[in-house]
């Protein structure tokens, strides 16, 4: 058995984590929050296949510039994103700091960029690795105007194409503004609908943003290019910006430090690491540590581990595919060969880099568990079960994966499966491991 820690441990391991792999809850049983802590305290490096698999933004650029020239086969683009996303399930399933690993996860989906639109699929290595990974633990507001200049963002929200109506190349070719990246900026990433902006407000953003785009490959990814940016003083929520690159930054610090956007980032990582509906005092706590930091993030994550809500109760959140699947791998200490790596993602409706929408994968249950959902789930399990070099024992793998977490149902159906293969699908399709 475990140290008398075992339920904090085994919630460390799930509920922060991305599943227990083996010895792992033995390991954060000595100091289940130190060993999160330690985690925000020293960054691990990741290894040197997946940075190696993120292809910096110039070469990024010239791999899309190439496939839109050209077309050719095998597609360049797609060929840098799937060596990238394989890359990262290896790791995710392999880390030793799955804590820093959630919280980056749960960035990227905050400001999430798609393959459904702007084709940055060869940049989403470095964005996610060199943008998201490497901010995520600074100030919301360095993390936001990395994002924001980044030619994945830029690209997949439009703004690379926006351009003043009164221009110097806008008056001539009679374009004008796309309002994407202001809006989902105002509404998704910072200060949400509940500060009570107009479309006015995002207009005169856009206005502001204008001229912010993607070079074309060579050694500066973002460029302001002047003929595009709309002339004269802007104003964003009372406040008035002149023109120029310059005021760009300084609305999007604005906004990143607004106390709307500390509220707003406070209740999503409250609903993503304690409940779907997060209790207020939670909520609270998170948001009183962002407006006292300066919307430190590192201070954050400490104050999301500090949460005693976190650390009581049943489990109260449904694994999303991404972490189902991770969770799965964890366990077993075992990753398929591509293509079969990310073959699960899309078979269970959550592929890397993929999301319908610019607000990211719902975290909430009920868009994950419909009937025809978790039957897709189990049979995944049955696959992987298969692949597996060998069948551990089920009840050794429950107390390895759950310990103390596991409910007597899940106990007694794993302890009294027919055979080990059908015991370690029950404990993969069960209430206990679903949840965290």
């Amino acid at each position: 058995m475990l140290p008398a820690m075992s339920r904090d441990a085994a919630i460390a391991a799930t509920r922060f984590g991305l599943g227990a792999r083996p010895g792992e809850l033995a390991e954060a049983a000595r100091d289940p929050q130190g060993w999160l802590k330690a985690q925000v305290e020293r960054v691990t490096p990741v290894p040197e296949a997946l940075a190696g698999s993120a292809l910096d933004p110039a070469a990024a650029l010239e791999v899309t510039f190439t496939q839109q020239r050209t077309q050719p086969d095998p597609n360049p683009v797609q060929l840098a994103y799937r060596g990238f996303a394989n890359e990262l399930v290896a790791w995710l399933a392999a880390t030793p700091a799955p804590f820093l690993e959630r919280w980056a996860l749960f960035w990227a989906n905050h400001f999430t960029v798609s393959l459904r639109g702007g084709n940055p699929g060869a940049l989403v290595g470095d964005y996610f690795l060199n943008t998201i990974r490497a901010h995520c633990l600074g100030r919301f507001e360095d993390l936001a105007m990395a994002v924001v200049r980044h030619p994945a963002m830029l690209r997949y929200l439009d703004n690379a194409q926006s351009m003043g109506p009164n221009s110097r190349l806008g008056s001539r070719t009679h374009r004008g503004l796309n309002e994407n990246l202001a809006r989902e900026l105002m509404e998704l990433h910072t200060i949400s609908p509940a500060a009570g902006y107009t479309q006015a407000d995002v207009t005169e953003l856009a206005r502001v943003l204008t001229g912010w785009s993607a070079g074309n490959p060579g050694p500066s990814p973002f460029v302001f290019r002047a003929v595009m940016h709309e002339p004269g003083e802007k104003r964003v929520l009372g406040t008035s910006y002149a023109e120029g690159e310059a005021a760009g930054e300084q609305a999007v610090r604005a906004l990143a430090n607004h106390p709307a956007t500390h509220r707003h980032l406070a209740r999503k990582l409250a609903a993503h690491f304690v409940a779907d509906a997060p209790p207020p005092a939670a909520i609270a706590a998170i948001e009183k540590r962002l407006g006292a930091t300066g919307g430190d993030l590192a201070q954050a994550a400490r104050a999301v581990i500090a949460l005693p809500e976190a650390w009581t109760g049943a489990l109260a959140k449904l694994r999303p595919p991404v972490e189902f699947v991770i969770a799965a791998l964890r366990a077993f200490d075992f990753v398929p060969a591509p293509p079969a790596r990310l073959a699960p993602f899309a078979i269970l409706g959550q592929p890397f880099f993929l999301a319908p929408a610019p607000n990211g994968w719902p975290d909430r249950a009920d868009a994950w568990a419909g009937p025809e959902a978790m039957l897709r789930r189990i049979e995944w399990a049955g696959t992987l079960i298969r692949r597996l070099p060998g069948q551990p024992d089920p009840r050794a793998m429950l107390e390895a994966t759950l310990g103390p977490l596991a409910d007597q149902p899940t106990r007694f159906e794993v302890a009294n499966a027919e055979t080990a293969r059908d015991g370690l699908v029950v404990l993969l399709g069960s209430p206990s491991f679903q949840r965290r």
